[in-house]
Parts: C-alpha cells; sequence; structure tokens
C-alpha cells in the first residue's frame, strides 16, 4: 500500500546536534549541522521504504537562522512581536510562525546554551531586516554577540552533547546518558531496539561523565586523559572553561571495570585530569553542574 505523502525538509544550522519540529501531519523540518547535513540527509533517504511516498529536500539556502537566547530573550522578542511568548502560551518545545518585525519567522522555543531562549528560521530575503530587528531592540537590554566558542561552553555547562565529540555511531544513547530521551514502547518499535534492549538488561560498561577542573586556571580542550583512584579509565571528548561555573568543565566517557557495573560507581572515586603531564584533581557527576533539572530553559 501506498503511503501517505510525506514531507522532509533538512535545513542547515550552526551546531552538532539535529533536531527535528513537526509542520504538520505528514511534514516535519531537520535541523543538522554543517558538517552532518550530508550524512543525516543520505540517512533519511536510505529508510525511505519502497512502498513509502516521501521525499526530502536541502532547503538550507532559502532560511538563515538567529538564536536569540539569554534570561531577557522574551523580553526582548516581545517587544517586535504580537505573538504571545509567555509561558504558558509558548512553553518549551513549542515552535510557531510568529510576526517580527515586517514579516514572519519560525520561532522555536529550544536552546543549546541551557537558557531561556528561541531558534528564529528567517526567510533569506527578510534575514538582514530581521536580524537588524532584533540587534536595536536589545540595545536596551545590553545584548550581546556570541560566537560558537561561547556556544561550546555554555552547552558543555549544561551537559548538552556534541555530535563528533561526544556522541557518534560508535557510542549508544545508553552510554551517552540519554537513556531518558528513548521511546521504548514506542508503537512499532525502532532501529535498534532490540539491541538497546540488552544492553539496558545487561547494563553498560562505559559511560558518559561530566567533569569540572577544581583549580580554576587549569584549562583542558579534549582528549586530555582521565585517572580514576590512579588508575587511566578514558579520556575527555570536550572540554572548555565554564565562565558561569568559574572554570574548566569537561565531558569524558569512563570505563569500568566489568558490565552491569552500577552507575553510582561512575562518579564515585577519586578523579584526576592529565593535563600537558599533569594530573589535576577533579569532579565527577552524571548529572550537569549547571542547572540539573533544566528549570531554567522552562521558566
Amino acid at each position: 500500500m501506498m503511503a501517505a505523502a510525506l514531507g522532509i525538509w533538512m535545513l542547515e544550522r550552526r551546531g552538532q546536534f539535529v533536531t527535528v519540529t513537526r509542520l504538520g501531519e505528514q511534514q516535519f523540518l531537520v535541523l543538522s549541522g554543517p558538517a552532518t547535513i550530508t550524512r543525516d540527509r543520505d540517512w533519511l533517504e536510505r529508510h525511505i521504504g519502497p512502498g513509502d511516498f516521501a521525499t526530502v529536500s536541502d532547503i538550507s539556502g532559502t532560511m538563515a537562522m538567529v538564536p536569540v537566547m539569554g534570561p531577557h530573550s522574551r523580553q526582548l522578542l516581545q517587544s517586535l512581536t504580537d505573538a504571545d511568548l509567555s509561558p504558558e502560551a509558548f512553553p518549551f518545545g513549542t515552535s510557531r510562525e510568529i510576526d517580527l518585525g515586517c514579516g514572519f519567522v519560525r520561532a522555536t522555543r529550544i536552546t543549546y546554551v541551557g537558557e531561556l531562549g528561541w531558534e528564529l528560521l528567517i526567510p533569506a530575503d527578510l534575514a538582514v531586516h530581521a536580524y537588524e530587528a532584533v540587534v536595536s531592540a536589545g540595545a536596551t537590554l545590553a545584548i550581546r554577540h556570541a560566537g560558537y566558542h561561547a556556544l561550546d561552553s555554555l552547552r558543555m555547562e549544561k551537559g548538552y552533547r556534541g555530535w563528533g565529540h561526544d556522541i557518534s555511531s560508535g557510542d549508544t544513547p545508553l552510554e551517552a546518558g540519554l537513556s531518558f530521551a528513548i521511546a521504548w514502547d514506542k508503537p512499532g518499535g525502532f532501529i535498534g531496539r532490540e539491541a538497546l534492549l540488552r544492553q539496558r538488561e545487561r547494563g553498560v560498561r562505559r559511560r558518559l561523565v561530566h567533569f569540572t577542573l577544581d583549580d580554576p586556571d587549569t584549562l583542558a580542550y579534549h582528549d586530555e586523559p582521565i585517572y580514576r583512584d590512579g588508575e587511566q579509565v578514558g579520556h575527555l571528548s570536550s572540554a572548555a572553561y565554564g565562565h558561569t561555573l568559574g572554570r574548566t568543565v569537561a565531558l569524558g566517557y569512563v570505563t569500568a571495570p566489568a558490565p552491569g557495573t552500577e552507575p553510582s560507581w561512575f562518579a564515585s572515586g577519586g578523579y584526576e585530569i592529565e593535563v600537558a603531564a599533569q594530573r589535576f584533581p577533579a569532579q565527577a557527576s552524571l548529572r550537569p553542574f549547571y542547572d540539573p533539572k533544566g528549570t531554567r530553559v522552562r521558566c
């Protein structure tokens, strides 16, 4: 039987993760990182079955994306639109078209920096106008431009994973600490479900762990060795100076002696990170050090 027409639009965005927005019953918008857009599009196209009626289109050249993030982002954007951006009318995870300046943009309440914010998808011909409107309105709120390294630092403080660094095709969601995002009882299942169920039953041997260095003047970048009670157990996958925490923050995989090790083992023990051939004490946690309950992104 021929399935209903399914439209999937691919759009490139700065960042190293994928978000999927459902625009309609059979229409989806996929935002992918510049380094992975070809990979993600290929994956989607390869999984269109012979009886499916679906198309995948790359629309990156038609849209621009401007993230507006921070504690005053709602106040800033509300001054530019008639749409209700209150928490009740526009909760976290919502995506809809709103008026902004002299046109319309798609505002999606999502964040990669751990703060209240929106990603604005703007038609290319409106991009400069919308950007200038945001910057002008933000002048009274001390708006600042933030580059990619600032974004990277903030996402590490919040524990957001980066594709190609903290997660890859060689890691599983259970190892990456993302089991909460798995729909185990999804109707029809999903690719890899049986393998993940076996791993969940057996337990994982390696786990992504959050770290901070005790010495605020010591900087790490990534790939530094991780020691637990004097034994090397892994290496950092991402690291940067966390300006909110006031010290280096990092993510890294730790390998336990055997599968099925209790989760508490990964966050216990005496940890050290080796930087420039010298070991420095570090704190370990299975939860983000910054806003672990995610209250700020949902305010």
